[in-house]
């Protein structure tokens, strides 16, 4: 008997969450499309190649938002059990409120490593194939920019000057060994700048330890300065979101590769951050399943219906945008990064210790 119950417990939930499932991808598929239809307006591919890319982007939202999709499945099946008197059922054979969020909560784990560990490098392998789809049609070639084991390399045009950059890889925004050749249209070398470090946070470089050489008929004067500003359309942060997009790697592709990886240019933060995030998801399943599940036992009243989606929606609300300041202040070394991955995690842990013990008394 138990494993009956058991069986249609979980049954009845992931019914539920692939209905809300499908609903998220049906909604991302219609926004994500006119975007697509918008970048291939002037491209003659049919309608299929747009479709066909946003089906298969889609996918790695879904993966982003899985722990808000759960938690609205939960409080959907929670309320459904609640109200149509199954839930007192459950409990005459056995089946209390701590055993009923157990279940729940502790599938919703499982599943989370389900997802990292056989989900997951199917939908990054979609995106790479996205991405280099994307590349193929893409029309803004102006710049070049690429990271390797030999450092970064920037060729750049800025006021009919063309720029050529090279540095170490920029771990931080801080780069150093820069050196900077600027050459005019007939492409004779007007200056060459080799500086100590760089700050490229902003687009207003600024070099310290500076050693120019300008072209003076023909022949390279040098000078030495302490300080030394250039302006460029690159910064620190658009430089490496060129090449840092975490839904291009699987969660077990970063793990084996990790190593192979910064040799290969990218960044070390870059790659912990995803690391760490991935990681976050089944906890931030569990969780979510059991902060619904709280809110759904704390009371059998039906009226309380109205009252759980308004909790629901201000929850989900506080948590997305609580993730996002605890990660800003991570980017900005305001505490360090892995904490601010991991604490809106272990900040929800207590609230649902809490609420745990307070439906088991129910």
């Amino acid at each position: 008997m138990n494993n009956i119950i058991l069986n249609y417990l979980l049954k009845k939930f992931f019914k539920y969450f692939f209905l809300i499932t499908m609903t998220f991808y049906s909604f991302g598929v219609i926004l994500n499309l006119f975007e697509e239809v918008e970048f291939f307006k002037n491209s003659e591919v049919s309608i299929f190649t747009p479709l066909l890319l946003t089906c298969i982007y889609v996918p790695s939202l879904i993966i982003k938002l899985l722990p808000f999709i759960l938690f609205i499945s939960s409080i959907w099946f929670m309320v459904i059990i609640r109200n149509n008197k199954e839930l007192l059922t459950l409990k005459v054979y056995g089946y209390s409120n701590i055993k009923i969020f157990s279940i729940l909560a502790f599938t919703s784990f499982l599943f989370g490593w389900i997802v990292l560990f056989f989900i997951n490098p199917v939908t990054s392998s979609l995106v790479k194939y996205y991405e280099k789809t994307k590349s193929n049609y893409a029309r803004d070639i102006d710049h070049l920019v690429t990271v390797n084991k030999n450092g970064l390399w920037i060729k750049e045009s800025i006021n009919n000057v063309e720029r050529i950059i090279t540095a170490s890889n920029p771990e931080t925004y801080i780069i150093s060994k820069v050196k900077i050749f600027e050459i005019n249209k007939n492409f004779n070398l007007n200056k060459k700048i080799v500086a100590e470090t760089a700050n490229i946070k902003l687009n207003n470089w600024i070099l310290k330890d500076v050693e120019i050489f300008e072209s003076n008929k023909g022949i390279l004067e040098k000078k030495k300065i302490d300080r030394y500003e250039i302006t460029s359309i690159y910064n620190y942060d658009n430089i490496t979101s060129l090449f840092n997009n975490s839904d291009t790697f699987s969660f077990l592709e970063i793990i084996i590769n990790f190593k192979s990886m910064m040799k290969k240019g990218y960044n070390k933060q870059f790659l912990k951050q995803s690391l760490h995030s991935m990681m976050t998801l089944p906890f931030y399943l569990f969780v979510m399943t059991a902060l619904a599940s709280i809110l759904a036992l704390h009371t059998m009243k039906r009226s309380e219906n109205l009252k759980f989606i308004v909790i629901g929606l201000i929850l989900i609300v506080l948590i997305y945008y609580f993730k996002d300041l605890s990660l800003a202040l991570g980017k900005t070394d305001r505490i360090p990064l892995i904490l601010s991955i991991w604490t809106p995690v272990i900040t929800l842990s207590f609230f649902t210790l809490i609420g745990v013990i307070q439906i088991n008394e129910k």
